[in-house]
């Protein structure tokens, strides 16, 4: 890498960056035009679904919001497309040749820098989170290519099984309600595991109303439902419906729950239902994906629906998340009986056990993003602690840095790049990433037009003889 590092090759930035325009300006220009059309796009998806979400009839002052947010997150994404042309251009201009970094790092990082400032500082650190992420791997594949470490196996599992277990401890710890991690822990391991649970002096008087109220309107179900089976002859959802009602009754007056438990009813019922609940939300919601996206395919080949539905794969995130919150209550209400109390800390053995689940259903980009989240949770606890000093606009920097990564990657070394990103970057330059000359980057030792030709199979993606601007 250093002798990589010092070598410069004296080509003009038409050759390398624009060949199909003489100027830089009219270059970048097209580039920037491009990238604001896929932009709109992009956000007005993002930005409408999510005031869908809300559930609620949008008032004026919820539109004029989402309409200024979509067009400042479209000037930030539009602006950094375009300044990464025009750095690419200013920098050979200034230093007269092109070496490693000004390829493509730096002028990817200080167009970052300047386009971040354009975006609302309350999505910088989502940003940040996700680029990072993506780096991170990338980095990792850099690494494995040039030979300085192998792969783990079942790497993603113990870092997934280590950030969880961290986050669990900070669910059980401090309250932050602004975290949004915090809302899918209370649908997965349960709000009474969470910190609003935790040291209550009312809290066993608290468990025996919430056990009697359960159990009333379990008894009040049971009596409606006695009442409305008179009307009709018994079936075999009715009586499978009795059945089950009356597994969960007997579940519930089971004995052994530790006074320490902040769960009503016992720990085996507690467990179950859990495990049970989560492991039918997450499969339901895997089918609405899957005919969401197979919707072109249903409408002309309808006979592919019990395909979709009945796909093996189905089954593998509902059995890690129901797997995952059956361990992780079955682990805390034998730590809590074990040592006669509860405790925040318990979270920390329970998700390690927990998370080895995830070998069920193992992904790169959900391991990596857990252990970014962690990361930024435990510095901000050690921050408020004192412990270490508050870096200010490290946010930035770390969403600079990431990008500039995946931008040089992207040039010299595409086959590393997350295929997804590729695709990304490919849609936003309007394919100018893909039409980029190579040919002149070989002298670096990277292969990096046999590795774009590739990439370009791989992605179904083409390289473009011409463009408008």
């Amino acid at each position: 890498m250093p002798s990589q590092l010092s070598k410069c090759i004296d080509i003009s930035c038409k050759e390398y960056s624009h060949h199909w325009r003489d100027s830089c300006l009219i270059a970048a220009a097209g580039l920037g035009i491009d990238a604001l059309q896929e932009c709109l796009k992009i956000y007005s998806t993002v930005y409408i679904v999510a005031l869908l979400m809300k559930g609620k009839v949008p008032s004026k002052a919820d539109i004029k919001k989402t309409i200024l947010g979509l067009l400042q997150s479209t000037a930030f994404l539009s602006w950094s497309a375009f300044s990464y042309s025009v750095f690419i251009c200013s920098l050979r201009r200034i230093l007269g040749k092109f070496s490693l970094l000004t390829v493509s790092f730096l002028p990817s990082f200080l167009s970052s820098l300047s386009a971040i400032i354009i975006e609302r500082p309350s999505r910088r650190s989502l940003l940040s989170l996700y680029v990072s992420n993506v780096a991170t791997e990338t980095l990792f594949k850099m690494g494995v290519e040039r030979g300085y470490y192998s792969p783990i196996s079942h790497g993603g599992t113990y870092i997934f099984a280590t950030s969880i277990a961290l986050l669990l401890y900070f669910y059980r710890s401090k309250p932050n309600k602004q975290v949004s991690l915090y809302k899918i822990f209370r649908i997965i391991v349960g709000k009474y595991e969470g910190n609003e649970y935790l040291k209550k002096e009312n809290l066993s008087c608290e468990t025996q109303n919430n056990s009697a109220n359960e159990e009333n309107n379990s008894r009040n179900l049971i009596k409606q439902h006695v009442l409305n089976k008179t009307s009709c002859k018994k079936n075999i959802f009715i009586k499978s419906l009795e059945t089950y009602k009356k597994i969960i009754e007997r579940l519930k007056q089971l004995k052994g729950k530790h006074i320490s438990c902040s769960h009503p009813f016992s720990c085996v019922h507690y467990i179950l239902k859990g495990s049970i609940q989560v492991f039918s939300y997450a499969l339901s919601a895997q089918l609405v994906i899957n005919l969401f996206f197979g919707t072109r395919k249903l409408i002309t080949k309808p006979f592919l629906t019990r395909e979709i539905i009945f796909r093996k794969g189905n089954l593998n995130l509902p059995m890690f998340l129901g797997g995952f919150t059956g361990l992780y209550r079955l682990i805390s209400c034998l730590l809590r009986r074990f040592f006669k109390k509860d405790s925040s800390y318990y979270a920390i053995p329970a998700g390690l056990i927990g998370g080895l689940t995830f070998m069920i259903y193992s992904s790169n980009t959900i391991a990596l993003y857990f252990m970014w989240k962690a990361l930024q949770l435990l510095w901000n606890d050690l921050v408020e602690k004192k412990i270490v000093p508050e870096i200010k606009w490290f946010v930035i920097f770390l969403y600079c840095f990431s990008t500039a990564v995946l931008f040089h990657v992207a040039i010299f070394e595409p086959h590393l790049l997350r295929s997804s990103y590729w695709k990304f970057l490919y849609a936003i330059s309007g394919g100018r990433i893909a039409t980029m000359s190579r040919e002149p980057l070989d002298i670096f030792g990277f292969e990096t037009s046999k590795h774009l030709t590739d990439v370009l199979k791989k992605t179904n993606t083409i390289i473009k003889k011409s463009y408008i601007f």
